[in-house]
């Protein structure tokens, strides 16, 4: 599903990125504990966060994520939509909490993008 497609559903605005609209997403991961996405292991993902500091862009780009979704119309600090932006992340917010954002973008077929244990 491309990003764009990602960003109508669910109604979201592009922080910064938007350039990158087309970029395919694969799989989803929706934590706001950035230890649990260090489990986080594909490429091609969207992560799903409450949290907005520079926590989450480190954690992204350590895990190769290129796409963080901030959810429940949380917005970061310029400072963070700016390290994001360096780093050519695709930044997107939405007013919808992240249990349904999450089931939507499942219902749309994209998959959970944690380990299997």
């Amino acid at each position: 599903m491309k990003v764009s497609e990602i960003a109508k559903l669910l109604e979201a605005e592009y922080l910064c990125g938007e350039e990158q609209r087309d970029m395919e997403i694969l799989c989803a991961c929706g934590a706001d504990m950035m230890s649990d996405v260090l489990a986080f292991t594909k490429h091609d993902a969207i992560l799903m966060t409450g949290l907005v500091n520079n926590h989450v862009i480190r954690t992204a780009e350590m895990m190769d994520i290129p796409c963080v979704l901030f959810v429940r119309g949380k917005r970061p600090a310029q400072d963070i939509i700016d390290m994001a932006n360096e780093r050519d992340m695709i930044l997107l917010a939405t007013d919808k909490p992240m249990f349904t954002t999450c089931g939507m973008l499942y219902q749309e077929g994209i998959k959970g993008g944690m380990r299997e244990a």
